[in-house]
């Protein structure tokens, strides 16, 4: 739960001297009055109260794992909670870079955590990794999303809302002892506003001592020369300052990850077995294991919450609230609630609905007139047309009337050559008798 350890410490009351004197005041520079008390009341018992219900409730953290496919993500963390998270291995052969989700719950005596482990899937194999870190913030902005529309509901359930907000970027470097890879700055670069990076160097067994120490040192260097903010940790309680003030000089910290047990003397311990010797996991002479699992579960891990809930969450709210036209102040500079800075929202919201409407509806117009002058020139053209076809229909008639009259004129030529023609047919006919007398009177002279 967020807060809980900063509520244990608010909560503790002020020493009180036993013989101090009742009624008896101090003024303070805040303007509290420190009362001393002449017997015992009970409020001294409220930090394990708070403790009681955070152990009821259970605590939440959610860790990002980045790093290239066989980079040991899994590894390391079923090294760091000592337990076996199911993970199928990865190929190389994926189009673009996804997240994956892992939800878990354990038990340790009688504290209960809910862990999500999110592990980037694909990281650094695409030829192209222009926007390889792309995903990953976007998948950071929608938890805080999620978290921010839960807050703005009427009816809220923060304290049993489920977080999913990330706590903690685990950003896994390939040991290749020269420097950081230009994606592995774009990356670091895009999340340090969003989410607590401590950056580990992978499989540091791969490399020796002396080029493992110039290769934190360059590391470190071209963080800072980059201007890439990673996690630091807190300084500010004297009962952690001094580990955290050392710890911080180690950063980055270079870790091995193993799962198998191999026996050293009388005793099993988790280590990796090469032919040349044994790199213990736990051994702070081998790696860097061991301050990294104290100082990211057994010391600064309420803090990494804290943090993420103070500085990067209220970052990402302040700036969305912003878009939405959200303020505290006025032009004016005098304060503003959140029921005017609603109403003025919605004012203005309404205006550019209004001016939108009017710039829709004048397109329209324009649309309508583009239209119908589509419209009247087409409808132009279609009469042109018409004109021109009634024209050549005026002009084919006339051809036809003439062909038509020219065609009776033959018909009626026809009918008279014909009756013409029977009327010949006729007069032979009628002559015959005549023709045969005289053919008759021509034989008979002939003889004579």
């Amino acid at each position: 739960m967020e807060g809980s350890v900063a509520a244990l410490r608010l909560a503790s009351p002020p020493s009180v001297s036993p013989g101090a004197m009742a009624g008896a005041r101090q003024p303070q520079n805040d303007g509290l009055r420190s009362l001393p008390l002449s017997g015992h009341v009970g409020f001294d018992t409220l930090p394990d109260q708070l403790v009681n219900k955070s152990i009821k409730q259970g605590f939440c953290f959610n860790i990002l794992c980045i790093g290239e496919t066989g980079s040991g993500k899994s590894t390391l963390i079923n090294s760091l909670f000592n337990t076996s998270i199911d993970d199928p291995m990865s190929t190389h052969f994926h189009p673009n870079v996804r997240l994956k989700a892992q939800r878990y719950e354990l038990h340790e005596s009688n504290v209960r955590l809910k862990l999500t482990v999110v592990s980037t899937v694909g990281f650094g194999d695409q030829l192209n990794k222009e926007d390889s870190y792309q995903p990953i913030v976007n998948y950071i902005d929608a938890q805080f999303e999620a978290y921010l529309q839960e807050e703005l509901k009427i009816k809220r359930s923060v304290f049993n809302y489920h977080d999913t907000r990330i706590h903690v970027c685990l950003y896994i470097i390939s040991p290749t002892g020269h420097s950081l890879k230009t994606l592995d700055l774009l990356t670091m670069k895009s999340l340090d506003s969003k989410v607590n990076i401590i950056p580990i160097i992978g499989k540091a067994d791969s490399i020796s001592k002396t080029e493992l120490q110039q290769f934190k040192r360059k590391l470190i260097t071209e963080l800072v020369s980059n201007g890439v903010q990673i996690y630091q940790f807190p300084t500010d309680d004297e009962a952690i300052s001094q580990i955290n003030t050392i710890m911080n000089g180690h950063l980055p910290f270079a870790v091995v990850g193993s799962t198998e047990e191999v026996k050293i003397g009388n005793k099993m311990v988790k280590a990796r077995q090469y032919p040349w010797g044994i790199v213990q996991v736990e051994n702070e002479n081998h790696c860097d294991f061991v301050k990294l699992r104290e100082m990211l579960i057994c010391t600064n891990m309420e803090d990494l919450i804290e943090q993420t809930h103070a500085c990067h969450y209220e970052l990402y709210r302040r700036c969305r609230l912003q878009e939405m036209g959200f303020r505290d102040n006025d032009p004016e500079n005098k304060p503003v609630s959140l029921q005017e800075a609603y109403e003025a929202k919605r004012r203005e919201f309404y205006f550019e609905l209004q001016r939108k409407e009017e710039e829709m509806r004048q397109k329209f117009v324009q649309r309508v007139k583009e239209k119908e002058a589509v419209l009247k020139e087409a409808e132009q053209q279609i009469q042109a047309n018409f004109e021109h076809l009634m024209l050549m229909h005026q002009e084919e008639k006339l051809k036809l009337e003439k062909k038509r009259k020219a065609l009776e004129d033959e018909i009626a030529l026809f009918n008279m050559k014909k009756a013409n023609a029977e009327l010949l047919q006729t007069q032979p006919m009628v002559s015959t008798p005549l023709s045969l007398k005289r053919d008759k009177d021509r034989k008979n002279s002939s003889f004579t």
